[in-house]
């Protein structure tokens, strides 16, 4: 990055433990739209969500720990943050179905 605190960034996440059949995904794509973060979330097949937000550094921290948090029903047991330089897209943010 170019030192700038306001360059989008992109945030790649797996978020482990408690995390599906209890409205993770739309929780996760709640805050990030609330956020103003482009991106997608999805569940995958062996049980953990995984999304992929971009925007501001400091908004990508906010939701960074909303996903810690979790809805409540969850239970987070673990989060794996892997940041990414932004790839320029622009869209809202959306669930995704496996693929």
């Amino acid at each position: 990055m170019d030192g700038n605190p306001e360059a989008n960034q992109r945030l790649h996440v797996l978020v482990e433990g408690h995390v599906q059949g209890v409205g993770f995904r739309y929780f996760t794509m709640y805050q990030a739209r609330r956020l103003g973060l482009s991106g997608w979330v999805r569940n995958l097949p062996g049980g953990a969500v995984e999304a992929e937000a971009e925007g501001p550094r400091e908004d990508l921290l906010a939701f960074l720990e909303a996903l810690t948090e979790g809805p409540p029903g969850s239970a987070v047991r673990r989060v794996r943050p892997e940041w990414l330089p932004a790839s320029g897209a622009d869209f809202n943010f959306r669930v995704r179905i496996y693929d």
